[in-house]
């Protein structure tokens, strides 16, 4: 059957003029085809005229190919561009809109007591830190997830009650605008989202812990806090470093703390015509001589490199950075290593340097007599008094950071999202 009929004019075989009579008393009860003019000749129609709309054209245009004896329409409406024609009235019949209103308000009564209890049941829910703590042990996630949750049972509110105002229309127009608007602050945004999604990854599996020893980009010092934007370190000269969580996330981090036995190393170098085997074992004796220097893993030494004048010994110890100040002692164990190879006979070569000069000059040379003044005597060297490691208190581990560190989390009331029950890589 087809689903759009034929308008019947009175008799089967209508003429050009029942045409026209039936197309123009149709336009006649419309008032918006009120000003169309109708001519109808041999089945052709052609209308004429203006109208306030295009969509008006299109309708006159249909309706006048469904009445019976139309072979084709000619359109010639035109559309006037006139301002009260294309506007509606601003406020229109008041007591009508009076009316309405006062007829809806039972609706929009209910549709807003279901917006605030849905409304008001997220924020009860969205609060309750007790029930996401025992879901979510980080408290990060803890603020992220009862936040989002308290946005999703808004917008759930919303849902429902234009559902029961019957504007399911305008709610996804309004959602498909807040889509692309949500993207577009996206795209500006994208540098501070990457950084919350870090915090977000670093909450989750923590690199480190507080108070331990890091080297982050370059940046070297002990953790204070991790916070939703940033990691604070306090460096080893009692400053305080912000560095953006985005780029701890990505960095590269060496952590002293994690394994408490660090190894030092320098080098040495011997005269090219000493015996370097024996003087790395001298140089070992006294390492190993040394009370803060670990037995096990036991120092070692090698030859690094052969040059012109001198051999170059590279010597390795370790120590406990819990008992003993790393640097403190690498410095005295250069200068006890040293001495026992000076002491041994082992000499530590000056860099030499060879010059060179013109004919001309060290022919003057040879030909200046001595003025008969006697050479003033070598000067001596000062003796050295003993290296004394006798006592490990010399290079006993520094805890000033560390207490500094302690004193700041304990004042501090900013968040940290260092938590002990956390994994650990």
């Amino acid at each position: 059957m087809d689903p759009t009929p034929a308008i019947q004019t009175p008799p089967p075989q209508a003429s050009d003029t029942e045409i026209k009579t039936r197309i123009s008393d149709i336009f006649a009860e419309i008032a918006t085809l009120r000003r169309v003019t109708v001519e109808v000749n041999h089945g052709v129609v052609t209308l004429g005229g203006e109208v306030a709309s295009s969509a008006a054209v299109t309708r006159a245009e249909e309706i006048a190919l469904r009445v019976n004896g139309v072979v084709t329409v000619e359109n010639q409406i035109e559309r006037r561009l006139a301002v009260e024609d294309s506007s509606p009235p601003i406020f229109g019949d008041p007591s009508g809109r009076l009316q309405k209103v006062y007829r809806a308000l039972p609706l929009y009564g209910v549709s807003l007591g279901v917006f605030l209890v849905i409304a008001l049941l997220g924020h009860l829910l969205a609060s309750w830190r007790s029930f996401w703590r025992l879901i979510l042990p980080n408290p990060f996630l803890v603020e992220l997830v009862s936040g989002a949750f308290r946005i999703v049972m808004l917008l759930v509110a919303l849902i429902a009650a234009m559902n029961i105002l019957g504007a399911t229309a305008m709610m996804g127009t309004i959602l498909g605008g807040a889509g692309v608007i949500g993207l577009a602050i996206g795209f500006s945004v994208r540098d501070t989202l990457e950084n919350y999604i870090s915090s977000i990854m670093l909450s989750v599996r923590q690199p480190f812990r507080a108070n331990e020893h890091v080297v982050i980009d370059q940046h070297e010092g002990k953790v204070m806090r991790l916070t939703s934007r940033s990691t604070v370190l306090m460096t080893l000269d009692g400053n305080h470093l912000r560095i953006p969580n985005s780029t701890v996330f990505k960095a590269v981090i060496l952590n002293y703390t994690r394994n408490p036995e660090r190894r030092f190393q320098f080098d040495l170098g011997v005269d090219a015509a000493d015996d370097p085997v024996a003087a790395m074992q001298l140089g070992l004796d006294r390492m190993k001589a040394l009370p803060f220097v670990l037995k096990d893993p036991e120092p070692e030494a090698y030859i690094q490199t052969v040059g012109d004048s001198n051999i170059v010994l590279r010597f390795m110890g370790w120590v406990d950075q819990r008992e003993t100040n790393f640097g403190k002692a690498r410095g005295l164990a250069i200068a006890a290593t040293k001495d026992a190879l000076e002491s041994g006979g082992f000499t530590l070569p000056e860099p030499i340097y060879r010059v060179r000069f013109d004919s001309g000059v060290e022919d003057a040379l040879k030909s200046t007599k001595p003025d008969g003044r006697a050479a003033s005597p070598p000067e001596q060297p000062r003796p050295k008094a003993p290296l004394d490691t006798s006592e490990a208190a010399d290079v006993a581990a520094d805890n000033t950071i560390d207490e500094k560190v302690d004193a700041e989390r304990a004042s501090s009331k900013e968040a940290d999202l260092l938590n002990e029950q956390s994994p650990v890589e």
